[in-house]
């Protein structure tokens, strides 16, 4: 991997600050993400064997997805408010005191999963500021035309924590089921201690005063349809920051705007709501599949093992044509390994189900955390990015309560089946739907100005 702050064409190094800052924010990302991904294996494990029912682990899914819905009206203002490194610091504190929770209450000899809901409920308050923050963050640390070089490293990070915190969380959880959420706390105070060492190029007063902050354009294909020369946008009027209603759902307005936001993120919203069986993994693993923590640990894994691998390839080799076209058709791809893994009894099999369809997530993510930051204004990002949250959380969080009912119902099987059928119909329901998303060729940012190979 290229190292971060040095241009990968001409070898000349960038500034001390901004290589220093980009390894730390990236470092952040990882022991948060890791932590978060150890703590959600051995919590699914956790109450499946305390209950054995598939309805308890969507509740588990809801717990985690309702403090972002209920404050996305204050999470981004927030974030747009005051200087977001503190805030994702200082939300990470507050995840340490949720996990020292569960590390207490895993140590209590357990019988009911309601203290486990209550814990996870106040986990995802702080993890609903820290989201749209540590978000917002990615673009105010790089300069725009640098933004996709820095995505495939975030994601790279992002993934890789995918596979060390299931690992790690499922081996632990072999081993002493309090283990996994000691090393979750450790994980989320290393974090925020690397954010210590993070400095935006521009400073909150900066955002609220800058005259350059920029807008889409007007029309969707202005700059971003084939043969276009992409364009970030014109200079917007000049307003500070003001508290209340209409500034905090500024967010929702501006995505309702623009076309190509709203299909990108409502894209991901019903696919993943509708395809993702995360949420039933420990009930696959334990019934159909007769594997145990660490097999279940592993079988989480591959999803950061394949996204990862992915995000590889996009780090040396960035999508730059037909993003439109690639995201409708990887959404698809994506629903047909989920029904492969409603379908399969093989262990194998599941493991390169999983890993396939998270791969096929790794490039929609990637476009979408390109494109929202670069299409959105410098001072709405952090409103902007608490909405993406929500459809974020709804396509995992919430997806997973569906998945749980949908479980209790049909099987386990049943329901990652027509989850991944689903799937498939929104994929094409959008293709016609969204025809700007489907138009979209290039970011809007010039492919020239991004670092070379």
């Amino acid at each position: 991997m290229t190292r971060a702050g040095t241009d990968p064409g001409s070898g000349a190094p960038a500034p001390a600050k901004v290589d220093r800052t980009v390894v730390a924010f990236l470092v952040s990302v990882f022991c948060a993400m890791a932590a978060s991904a150890a703590q959600v294996t051995s919590l699914g494990k956790q109450v499946y064997d305390l209950t054995g029912r598939e309805l308890d682990l969507g509740l588990l899914g809801l717990a985690e997805f309702a403090p972002a819905a209920l404050l996305v009206l204050l999470t981004g203002a927030v974030a747009d408010r005051h200087e977001r490194r503190l805030v994702a610091a200082a939300a990470l504190v507050a995840e340490v005191v949720a996990a020292a929770g569960l590390l207490l209450y895993a140590g209590s000899r357990p019988t009911a999963v309601g203290p486990i809901f209550a814990l996870v409920f106040g986990f995802g308050i702080a993890r609903a500021f820290a989201a749209p923050a540590s978000r917002a963050l990615l673009s105010d640390i790089v300069p725009a035309d640098r933004l996709p070089w820095l995505v495939a490293r975030f994601s790279f990070a992002w993934q890789s924590a995918l596979i060390a915190g299931p690992v790690l969380g499922g081996l632990l959880y072999t081993v002493d089921v309090r283990l996994p959420y000691a090393a979750s706390a450790a994980l989320l105070l290393a974090g925020a201690a690397a954010l210590a060492f993070v400095r935006p190029l521009r400073s909150v007063g900066d955002r609220r005063l800058s005259a350059a902050a920029t807008v889409p354009p007007t029309s969707p294909a202005d700059g971003l349809a084939a043969g276009a020369k992409p364009v970030v946008g014109a200079p917007e009027e000049v307003r500070p920051v003001r508290a209340g209603l209409r500034d905090a759902v500024e967010g929702f307005w501006f995505i309702r705007r623009v076309p190509v936001l709203l299909g990108a993120l409502s894209l991901d919203l019903f696919a993943v709501l509708f395809g993702g069986a995360w949420a039933l993994l420990p009930a696959i693993a334990t019934d159909r599949l007769g594997v145990d923590a660490a097999g279940l640990g592993w079988l989480r894994a591959a999803g950061g093992i394949g996204a990862g691998a992915m995000t590889l390839v996009l780090a040396r080799r960035p999508l730059r044509r037909r993003v439109g076209p690639v995201l409708l058709i990887v959404v698809a791809a994506f629903g047909v390994f989920t029904i492969v893994l409603g379908v399969t009894r093989s262990y194998p099999v599941a493991v390169a189900a999983v890993a396939l369809l998270s791969a096929a997530d790794a490039v929609s993510v990637f476009i979408r955390a390109t494109l929202v930051p670069l299409v959105t204004p410098e001072a709405k990002r952090g409103r902007v990015l608490a909405v993406e949250n929500i459809f974020i959380g709804g396509s995992n969080e919430l997806g997973a309560f569906e998945s749980g009912v949908a479980g209790q119902v049909l099987g386990p099987s049943g329901a990652i089946i027509l989850g991944g059928v689903a799937t498939l119909a929104v994929a094409g329901g959008w293709w016609f739907l969204f025809p700007d998303l489907r138009r979209v060729d290039r970011f809007p940012a010039s492919a020239a100005s991004e670092p070379p190979d």
